[in-house]
């Protein structure tokens, strides 16, 4: 056996020889960071890339559901979300969600600016660095958005996407992120009121569903619907985005631990159990309504229990789940075939409904199912004796709901005066992929 240094060969003894030289002039390996554990780093590292592919995989599942001349608008938009929100949350966007209170607790200041003073020792009683933690929390921020484009699919300006999310991270997403995971102080302080929101429930799922119906009421019907409302026109497409979302918000949920550890377990337990529920029972409600289970119900179902459990997975049990995953596919359903008919508005892949309603759901239900037998969760829900607990998590939603669709509305209509929200009625009958991007998804060569 022989050692290279230099371009010189040696020898085991030379090796070991130098080693031990380098030991006692002082050469000693750098010392590791601070309060940093490396099993912890090497789950979080792993969880962060788990989230990101969740990106690709709601780009599949919302491409196979629209037209196919829509289909490289969407994945477009959601590939701009991994280039924009990444930048945007590095240079502000993790400063106000978990910088020190600014404005009374609504936001955080600028205490991460340029992800100044951001340490790579263990970050606020975790045992990963800093960095990775900021990383983490950015893929959040990148997919957050990214929910929101399903609701006006099809029929709003490229330009007016770009503005309209990367100023929504900022004074819509980072606030509320804020309020329940950056230890916000003020009379917006969920986190601090007790409010269980594991990985995401009000500061994701509320947050985009709500804004996302907004935006599709503001921007109106598509030109054709519902009169010819169109099915998936590749639901293949769907399907292997549904799997990439599932496989990915193992990430999402058990990685909101922060660490490798029983929390982190039980978050994933939870979220197979609530998804495989909730896929189930909307395949069921599909077999009795219509004598036929449909996959695209199912795999509607799989992302409503995704969805539901994501607040709850760090308070409930496996038990718990079940009920979480039913519950969820029930009121999603519900909002996507009979709410959505009843006020007329045109989500073009039911945002609302799947991410909105099944949000809403799942940090009530909780409130519902939380128990002090999970690891790492000291409160109870209704269903072991706290009933206080379902008012705290209805507080939390209704905050959300509220400063969701005001401050949406807000930038929509500001949006709309800088450069328009709506594409015209041709560039609508062409499609996007063309008018937009100048690209075919299928083109057929000889």
């Amino acid at each position: 056996m022989s050692f290279r240094t230099r371009g010189r060969t040696l020898g085991l003894g030379s090796a070991l020889g130098l080693t031990l030289l380098l030991a006692l002039l002082g050469a000693a390996p750098a010392a590791a960071q601070e309060g940093v554990d490396s099993g912890d780093t090497a789950w979080m590292l792993t969880a962060s890339a788990l989230v990101l592919l969740m990106t690709p995989g709601l780009a599949f599942f919302y491409g196979g559901l629209v037209r196919r001349k829509n289909i490289l608008s969407i994945l477009m938009q959601c590939f701009l979300c991994m280039g924009l929100m990444t930048v945007l949350w590095v240079v502000v966007g993790f400063s106000l969600a978990f910088g020190s209170d600014a404005l009374g607790g609504v936001i955080g200041g600028g205490d991460y600016f340029l992800l100044a003073g951001l340490s790579h020792d263990a970050w606020d009683g975790t045992g990963i660095p800093g960095p990775l933690f900021m990383i983490f929390q950015g893929m959040f921020a990148i997919i957050t958005p990214a929910l929101m484009v399903g609701a006006f699919a099809e029929r709003m300006k490229f330009s007016a996407i770009c503005l309209f999310m990367g100023a929504w991270l900022l004074v819509v997403y980072a606030p509320v992120c804020h309020w329940v995971w950056g230890g916000s102080e003020g009379f917006f302080g969920l986190g601090g009121d007790g409010a269980l929101d594991f990985a995401g429930g009000t500061v994701v799922h509320i947050n985009a569903g709500v804004s996302a119906l907004v935006a599709a009421m503001v921007l109106g019907r598509r030109r054709d619907y519902p009169e010819h409302a169109s099915p998936p026109h590749n639901l293949p497409f769907a399907v292997l985005g549904t799997g990439l979302l599932w496989f990915g918000w193992f990430g999402f949920n058990a990685g909101s631990a922060v660490a490798a550890n029983a929390s982190a377990s039980n978050a994933f337990v939870v979220t197979q159990v609530a998804t495989a529920t909730a896929a189930a029972t909307w395949g069921l409600i599909d077999w009795f309504k219509d004598s036929k289970p449909t996959l695209l119900g199912v795999i509607t179902g799989a992302v409503a229990g995704l969805v539901a459990i994501t607040p709850a997975c760090g308070s409930v049990s496996a038990i718990g789940a079940i009920g979480v995953g039913a519950g969820a596919s029930v009121f999603a359903y519900l909002a996507v075939t009979w709410l959505k008919s009843k006020l007329g508005y045109d989500d073009s892949l039911d945002v609302f409904g799947v991410h909105g309603v099944a949000g809403m759901w799942g940090a009530i239900a909780a409130g519902l199912w939380a128990t002090d037998v999970v690891p790492g969760n000291d409160t109870n829900g209704l269903f072991y004796g706290n009933a206080g607990q379902v008012a705290i998590q209805l507080k939390a939603v209704a905050y959300t709901i509220v400063w969701a669709a005001v401050v949406s509305f807000i930038l929509l209509k500001i949006v709309d005066l800088i450069v328009g929200l709506r594409v015209s009625d041709d560039e609508e009958r062409i499609g996007l992929d063309l008018t937009d991007h100048r690209e075919n998804a299928y083109t057929l060569v000889d």
